[in-house]
């Protein structure tokens, strides 16, 4: 019979040594090596199904094609991209163009085992709708995101999470939206790829509407996570997110006061210091503030609104514009955002993968 080895200071257990860390099946070899994601084969080449050139119609139909296309002079420079395909494989294919110059990436990845994308879509201005059922495709990413449940659908949000941080710029941000099911798995996962110091914010997103339970509180917000690739690298415009201050006292505290040119200002107090002194701010209500983690004023989509187009995880282009706009509202021009969500407009250079909700 085989005598069991004989833990102690002089043999330490293998438990004892461990880090705190997130373990699942398929994180490590079978020699104890962490599993490097596998690209291998999955860069494809890319075929271009329709170009869709709204701008340039329009200044056709107005006969001023001449003066558009004079000011507008690279035109097979790419403003947008919606690609149909598992995100792993349209990640691996975009970062031989895009590695390291992607500066905001958001993911709205799928909350629940069991989830069913098959959709209703309209066709023709009769707004006749056929069903649309998993391709096979579909099925394959479905199949490899569930298949071994927890394990399966951290190792798929592991490899995807991964090939996201090379394609990130230096300066470079990411959000990854998800619920209560989730969002403790996903934010250690974060935290193992992309440090504790890079974590920016945990954003609470609060809703009303919807089904109230009879048997707990209701679960009335989502979860935005966001992390820059850099500490300290991360563009976030202040002006372009700042919201109205109201003037109650209850909304910002402190006490309200005029200036000599009329402009009315919260005054607050701070902590005194070493010295007993205490430190006073001015916040004028003109110029707003920056808004909190929680936000209580974007609802969910609900039935009738015109945007909605009754895809089941979809969400309000007022959530997605708020948490944009730090970056894209400043870098308008310039930026190459990959926004992993079908329902984003910006006027920045984008790019969606969509087969099921990834």
């Amino acid at each position: 019979m085989t005598q069991q080895p004989t833990y102690g200071p002089h043999n330490p257990h293998p438990l004892s040594t461990l880090r705190t860390e997130l373990v699942w099946e398929g994180k490590y070899d079978e020699y104890g090596q962490r599993r490097e994601v596998d690209i291998a084969g999955c860069a494809m080449p890319m075929q271009k199904i329709e170009s869709i050139d709204e701008p340039r119609r329009e200044a056709e139909a107005k006969k001023q094609l001449s003066l558009f296309e004079a000011e507008n002079k690279r035109q097979d420079d790419f403003r947008n991209r919606l690609i149909w395909g598992d995100n792993k494989l349209v990640m691996a294919s975009l970062l031989q163009e895009f590695k390291g110059k992607v500066d905001l990436i958001y993911i709205d990845p799928p909350f629940d085992v069991g989830a069913d994308f098959t959709m209703q879509v309209q066709i023709g201005d009769e707004k006749e709708e056929i069903g649309k059922d998993q391709s096979t495709l579909e099925m394959v990413a479905y199949r490899d995101m569930w298949g071994k449940g927890t394990d399966s659908y951290l190792h798929m949000i592991y490899e995807r999470l991964s090939l996201m941080k090379e394609l990130l710029s230096q300066n470079g941000s990411i959000y990854v939206h998800c619920d209560y099911r989730v969002n403790g798995y996903i934010r250690l996962i974060l935290d193992d790829l992309f440090g504790l110091e890079n974590h920016l914010n945990e954003i609470i997103w609060c809703f009303l509407q919807g089904a109230k339970s009879k048997r707990m509180f209701g679960r009335k917000h989502n979860t935005i996570y966001s992390y820059s690739k850099f500490p300290g690298y991360q563009v976030f415009n202040t002006e372009d997110v700042r919201t109205e201050m109201k003037s109650g006292k209850s909304s910002f505290g402190g006490r309200l006061e005029t200036d000599e040119d009329g402009r009315q200002y919260r005054l607050v107090y701070g902590t005194k210091n070493t010295q007993g002194e205490t430190k006073y701010y001015k916040y004028y209500l003109d110029e707003g503030k920056i808004p909190e983690d929680y936000w209580t004023d974007i609802n969910s989509l609900q039935s009738g609104v015109s945007e909605r187009v009754d895809y089941p995880t979809q969400k309000p282009e007022a959530l997605t514009r708020s948490h944009h706009s730090s970056l894209i509202q400043r870098r308008r021009s310039g930026c190459r955002s990959i926004l992993w969500v079908g329902n984003y407009r910006s006027g920045c250079r984008a790019a969606g993968a969509q087969v099921v909700d990834v």
